[in-house]
């Protein structure tokens, strides 16, 4: 028999306490002085307000219905509607040469993690976790593609504040290490636009350094996330396969699509393609309110009500058990991608706008 499922009276305890948290998790966030901000990201303080609460006492088992509602039900709608943020123009807009770079760090960074991520005995879900948010859009790649691999709660933590804690490293360093070496506004925006994780520090990095370097790096960073369904596709796919391998399941790659691209990335591809067509622009003309801008923020929103349930969900007893081999991982990959940029800038030469 199939699990019951639970009732809206047993879910809303537990998915009033993530909201409450990730709420708390965005005030916190606004009162903070405006440099702080932009190298911390929101989703930081949902996950960490939702560990403190979580592993301070043992929560009432009324509330783990809901908990478990905001991960996974909540997640799922935040990454359709994050697809409104998307435009496959922005790839075409800053260029082949771009892309090229574009798609060998990204496939540099996913190698790296897992390679290491093998030797270091992390566990492989864990290294796919690293390895996306290095490689496409920091922490909202990682909640992308957690439930597509069946990643864990613990492992979403983990990988989210690695993510941050080297994100905020660049936004600190990177503006120091460019003016020390003389980069132009073109190599330097590149160069932050690729190597650093989430949107809201690469932004912070880039106009850290000048205004036309923040503008290349931020339409570099879109490029990148532009990528994100095509990425989550893929791990789907890798995945699928790996198990049907593992099961002896049939591996065709019918069998496999229909496994690796559930409703919600083919939810999250059709917002995109919607933004491309300019359908949200076209509705924010005839209505009111912006209406891409107003999915944005929702999806914002979701997401932290997702993370912050992944926070209170997680046991920092098992990430202790986990160890700290998965920040040396991140760290790797982070100067292997950080460095492999700079080459490819100097082989290729830089975006330009």
């Amino acid at each position: 028999m199939p699990p019951k499922r639970p009732t809206i009276a047993e879910i809303l305890p537990g998915l009033a306490l993530a909201f409450v948290v990730g709420m708390l998790a965005r005030v916190v966030h606004q009162r903070l002085p405006e440099a702080a901000a932009g190298a911390l990201g929101e989703v930081i303080f949902a996950v960490l307000f939702g560990l403190l609460l979580g592993n301070l006492a043992p929560l009432p088992s009324v509330l783990a219905p809901g908990i478990r509602f905001s991960f996974h039900v909540v997640l799922r709608a935040a990454i359709v509607l994050l697809g409104a943020a998307f435009s496959f123009q922005q790839v075409i807009a800053i260029g082949g040469k771009a892309l090229l770079l574009i798609a060998i760090l990204m496939a540099l960074a996913l190698a790296v993690a897992h390679l290491l991520g093998k030797l270091a005995g992390v566990p492989g879900k864990l290294a796919t976790l690293i390895g996306v948010g290095t490689a496409v859009c920091g922490n909202s790649a990682i909640v992308a593609v957690a439930p597509v691999i069946g990643a864990k709660d613990d492992e979403v933590s983990f990988a989210v504040a690695t993510n941050t804690l080297f994100g905020t490293a660049a936004v600190l360093l990177y503006p120091v290490i460019g003016r020390l070496f003389g980069f132009t506004d073109a190599v330097y925006g590149t160069w932050s636009g690729t190597a650093v994780n989430d949107t809201s520090q690469v932004i912070a990095a880039g106009f850290a350094f000048s205004e036309e370097a923040g503008r290349v790096a931020t339409a570099v960073k879109l490029t990148r996330n532009a990528l994100m369904g095509f990425v989550i596709v893929g791990m789907g796919l890798a995945y699928s396969k790996a198990g049907a391998a593992g099961t002896g399941a049939g591996t065709g790659l019918g069998a496999r699509l229909k496994q690796s691209i559930p409703l919600f990335v083919i939810g999250f591809l059709i917002m995109a393609l919607l933004n491309s067509l300019g359908v949200f622009q076209w509705l924010s003309g005839r209505a009111p309110v912006d209406v891409g801008k107003l999915l944005r923020e929702a999806a914002r929103a979701l997401i932290l009500v997702a993370l912050a349930g992944v926070g209170l969900s997680t046991r920092i007893s098992a990430m202790r058990h986990t160890g700290f081999k998965p920040f040396l991982v991140g760290l790797a990959v982070a100067l292997a991608t950080s460095g492999a940029s700079l080459l490819l800038i100097h082989l290729l030469g830089p975006a330009s706008l």
